[in-house]
């Protein structure tokens, strides 16, 4: 009696792991929000710049470069530490992580405290909304990006609240994420604010 050979079925293939977008699809909705607004108000500004070229060129001139790299440093600083805090996380070291969310959050309070000594300064020397079409648009900007770095701040403290109170894991911390991105995106759009006002002569 003669058998009959089966083939072997082929090996099976693991599926390759698909790419997770960090944080959740409503912090992105937002994000897409905020790019979208300040895209809007960037196209302004290079309007402005067209029609009234010499304002432009003399107006980064009377403003403290010294106060935008402060501001730079801080935005730039309080990222890297919220990133700390989700690499940490990740890695299952909570302690660490809320260290370095805390870090972050006290570098990021540096912001507006900052602005605010700037805008003293700004009055001090004369430089209000009226003083010319390049300081209104500066001051729209900006003070449109304190108001969205509030937002973050208001943020990074209820994670912090969630952090402590454990509701992060290794397994799960979308929330941590979601900050993270959120806060990335603002100083992104900071990082092309301080060229626009403070370099660009």
């Amino acid at each position: 009696m003669t058998t009959i050979a089966i083939p072997a079925p082929p090996p099976r293939r693991e599926a390759a792991p698909t790419g997770r977008v960090p944080g959740n699809s409503g912090i992105w909705v937002g994000i897409t929000c905020e790019f979208v607004e300040f895209a809007v108000l960037f196209i302004v500004y290079f309007v402005a710049r067209a029609h009234f070229p010499e304002a432009f060129e003399h107006g980064s001139e009377r403003l403290s470069r010294v106060s935008g790299t402060i501001i730079t440093l801080l935005m730039v600083t309080s990222s890297f530490f919220i990133a700390a805090s989700v690499v940490t996380m990740r890695a299952g070291q909570r302690g660490r992580s809320l260290g370095w969310l805390v870090a972050g959050l006290v570098v990021a309070l540096g912001y507006p405290v900052a602005k605010f000594l700037e805008i003293r300064w700004n009055l001090a020397h004369g430089i209000d909304g009226e003083a010319g079409i390049f300081f209104t648009v500066y001051y729209y900007l900006t003070i449109n990006h304190l108001v969205h770095a509030t937002w973050g701040i208001l943020g990074i403290l209820w994670v912090l609240a969630r952090h402590v109170a454990g509701a992060y894991s290794a397994a799960e911390h979308s929330g941590l994420e979601a900050l993270a991105s959120y806060w990335h995106a603002t100083d992104i759009i900071w990082l092309v604010l301080f060229p626009f006002f403070y370099v660009l002569a």
